[in-house]
Parts: C-alpha cells; structure tokens; sequence
C-alpha cells in the first residue's frame, strides 16, 4: 500500500457530487458511509488524524487516508483552505434560492415521502402538490420492482424522469434519502446538480432529519 501524508492547513468538505452520492441510495458502503459522517458535521472539520479514523471508521491512520484521497480521486471530496459552518436560517426560508440554482433555467421542487412538497421554485401551487404527490407513486413503484431494478438489471440509481423523444429530461425525481427519510428532488428541464447547491441542499436536510449534528 502506498504511504500517505497529510497536508496541513486545509478543511475536508464534500463536493456537490459527494453530497449527492451520500444520499442517492440506501445501499450502504464505504464511500457513502464516511461522506455521512462527514456531512453530519456542523462545520467541515480539519483534515487531521482524528477527522480520518473518525469519519472513515477505519482504526489505520494510512488505510483511512488512503480512503479518503480514493474519495477525492473520484471527485467526492475536496480540500478547503478555510472552514465554512452550516446555514442557521429555518428549511422554509433556504429552499426556494437553493432549489432556483439546481434549476438554472427550469422549475424545481422538494417533496417528501408522503406527496407532500416543502420548497419550490417556479411552479403554481397547484402544480407543486400534484408532482409531489406523482413523486410518491414513483417511489412505491420503485420499491415494488427493485429486485429487478437493482438487482437484475443492475441499475444503480433510483432516479426516474420523463423524457423527449431525443431521450433528455423533461422532468426528473431524483430520491435523497437522509436517515430514515425519503425525500425527492423534482427538476424540470436541464438539472445542475453539480453545483454548490446540491451541497447546500443535502446538507440542510442532514441538519433537519440526520439526528444531532456534530460540533
């Protein structure tokens, strides 16, 4: 195994796209497991020995840093050269200019497990509340045939979307599950979820419903 050595000075976060894979499936693994733990922070914390063992819950110093620069090969992780502390302000008033950015030019929307929506951006109320409630019909179906999703088929994700007949979103649900919850990012037209809200947003959630944040 090749050693490696900390440099010092900088502040462990997520990137959008970790934030993402933390919380796209209920498959727990590694990579998702330490992004978790991370997320559950308060304030990203520095890149210590300490932070490693903790996050990655490996004992090895070496094996967890060789974890974590795996993370940041994959482009889930990055290093900061100064801390940033998670947004005090309520859910309510955060969502709608999160959700605008994940947006760029389109419509968006949280909804929660039971159809109902909790933010949005750029659709009638009206509209709002029948795609929350469509958000919840496709997670039963999803839970219905995930043997054949996942398992036969292989498929990974369990986003759904409607498509053109060029094959690109017209409106996509992408399920973030935090804890025991199950919530659903809906998204018309072209999605930007590499972007820092999609850190903002999954963070924000770990505050609400991921239990006590760590200090």
């Amino acid at each position: 195994m090749n050693e490696y050595e900390f440099e010092r000075g900088l502040f462990v976060a997520p990137t959008p796209a970790g934030a993402y894979f933390a919380v796209s499936s209920v498959t727990q693994e590694p990579a998702r497991a330490s992004l978790s733990r991370l997320l559950a922070y308060a304030e990203f914390p520095a890149f210590e020995p300490a932070l490693l063992t903790e996050m990655t819950g490996l004992s090895d110093v070496q094996a967890a840093l060789e974890h974590v620069y795996r993370l940041q090969s994959l482009g889930l992780v990055h290093g900061l050269k100064s801390t940033r502390r998670q947004s005090t302000e309520s859910l309510e008033s955060s969502l709608p200019p999160i959700l605008a950015e994940l947006a760029g030019d389109g419509k968006a929307l949280l909804a929660d497990e039971q159809g109902f929506y909790l933010g949005c951006h750029g659709f009638h109320h009206e509209t709002a509340e029948e795609l929350a409630g469509l958000s919840a019909d496709l997670g039963s179906l999803h839970s219905r045939h995930f043997a054949l999703l996942e398992g036969h088929l292989g498929m990974r994700s369990s986003a759904w979307a409607l498509i053109n007949a060029g094959g690109m979103s017209n409106m996509g649900f992408w399920p973030l599950f935090i804890g025991k919850h199950r919530f659903v990012l809906i998204i018309s037209g072209t999605p930007r979820l590499d972007q820092p809200a999609m850190l903002d947003l999954v963070w924000l959630l770990f505050r609400r419903y991921g239990g006590a944040p760590v200090a």
